[in-house]
């Protein structure tokens, strides 16, 4: 009998969480205006919210945090560090940032301008956030297939050349500061991007002469579905296949709440000293100085060993095989996900889902709501509330997708807590017909509106 596939870990901490009734969440939401960004974290059974920050810590980081040296300048947990980026990622030129957003923050300072355009697959709603603020324009050259739940293409996350050449025709160098590439792409349901269309985006950039940054976040999980779908990576390992995916870019920004597998802490690392040395003076005016730039030596500490321990197959096959746990499950019932399925998080097709609710009525924020009501069980829309509105015409901005994102924290539920997941999302499923309505926004902010938006139930 063939051994069964078990997780290459055991657990040492637990930590209690309360099962409420369905009576105290119906009021908890409804005191939250229906955000669930503003549920306490105690009224929430499972949070599948974000995997970024919330997974576990190994013993070797937790390990690596008592000899944290926290010193202001010149720290040995910096150096740390930056000798495992340059390890792992092969810059030489390193920031430690607090977190992701902030990586974007100190780099489009200093390399967008008002008026620019930025184009990229897909870009993630901080990164979105940061260009539109700068009076700059991002510009989604996705391949087609992503955004059609029913296809199964295995890099969904791909650029597409055609789309990215006409934009790089479309302007001067000069008014295209970069290109992002985003490894794994969540917006499109956290889909890979191909080592070949990693090489392609290079190839094209440089005849533009233009820099191709990667939004690194999940760049292990990137490099797990290369090894996996792309011809002739099956026999190299993780770490060799992130070296060849870096050796294409010229800098990258990264949250390392994902695959640094640590609660907080960013990076920003280049190869182009120019940019270092503008970066330096953002990274200093925004958050901290060189060596420790917005994080403890603690944290860098941690973060230099999840580095190490993200990019080994065993880790990333137990990650990615409990995701795989809950969106087959689904599948299997029926209910519409992105396929294939990608590698941080389960994204709902909330419009298959729920085809009655009109797109008005932020569809995928009614089945977020739903599946909290349901099981206490928190999810986070990627749709319609997420786009925000444009810019000029401050109409909302419909997406091609409008989902709902479980996303699944490192290390730490079990497959049980997976299967109550599925069970509450199937018994809305079934009677998914009754829902015709969803909401109404009664307050909003001006960028990045859902986190902080309140809402208003349509009966």
């Amino acid at each position: 009998m063939e051994l069964p596939f078990a997780e290459n870990y055991r657990i040492k901490m637990v930590e209690p969480i309360y099962r409420s009734t369905r009576e105290e969440r119906e009021k908890w939401i409804r005191e939250a205006d229906y955000n669930l960004f503003n549920l306490r974290s105690e009224q929430v059974y499972v949070d599948l919210l974000t995997d970024s920050g919330t997974g576990a810590m190994s013993d070797q980081q937790w390990a690596a945090v008592m000899t944290g040296d926290e010193s202001y300048a010149g720290s040995s947990s910096f150096f740390n560090l930056k000798d495992r980026v340059r390890q792992i990622f092969g810059f030489d030129y390193f920031l430690p940032v607090h977190q992701g957003r902030a990586a974007e923050n100190v780099l489009f300072s200093v390399l967008v301008k008002k008026g620019n355009v930025v184009p990229g697959n897909s870009h993630f709603d901080t990164t979105k956030g940061h260009i539109e603020f700068r009076k700059a324009k991002a510009i989604d050259c996705t391949i087609n297939e992503a955004f059609d739940t029913t296809i199964n293409h295995p890099f969904k996350g791909n650029i597409d050349l055609e789309k990215l050449q006409l934009v790089l025709d479309s302007y001067p160098k000069e008014q295209v500061p970069m290109i992002i590439v985003t490894v794994t792409c969540n917006t499109s349901g956290g889909q890979p991007v191909s080592m070949e269309n990693m090489r392609q985006v290079k190839q094209l950039a440089d005849i533009y002469e233009i820099p191709v940054v990667y939004d690194s976040a999940r760049f292990a999980e990137n490099a797990w579905f290369i090894k996996q779908r792309e011809e002739g990576y099956a026999d190299k390992s993780i770490k060799e296949i992130v070296t060849e995916m870096y050796s294409y870019a010229d800098g990258m920004t990264m949250s390392s709440k994902k695959d640094g597998i640590v609660n907080i802490g960013g990076l920003l690392a280049m190869r182009r000293k120019d940019w270092y040395d503008e970066a330096t003076v953002y990274n200093i005016m925004y958050e901290g100085f060189l060596t420790y730039g917005g994080m403890a030596g603690r944290d860098m500490n941690a973060l230099a060993v999840g580095l190490n321990e993200a990019t080994e197959a065993d880790y990333l096959e137990a990650r990615i095989r409990q995701v795989h746990y809950l969106g087959n499950k689904l599948i299997e019932a029926g209910v519409p996900v992105q396929q294939p399925l990608g590698g941080h998080a389960v994204f709902v097709d909330a419009r298959r889902f729920l085809p009655a609710v009109p797109k008005e009525e932020y569809v995928a924020q009614t089945l977020a709501v739903e599946l909290y009501v349901e099981g206490g069980i928190r999810g986070v829309e990627v749709g319609t509330l997420l786009a925000d509105r444009d810019p000029v015409t401050h109409e909302n901005r419909y997406p091609s997708t409008e989902f709902l994102r479980l996303a699944i924290p490192r290390r730490t539920y079990t497959n049980n807590h997976m299967d109550v997941v599925a069970a509450a999302l199937i018994n809305i499923f079934e009677r998914r017909d009754s829902i015709r309505h969803g909401y109404l926004i009664e307050h909003e902010a001006p960028i990045m509106r859902h986190f902080t938006v309140g809402l208003k139930k349509i009966d």
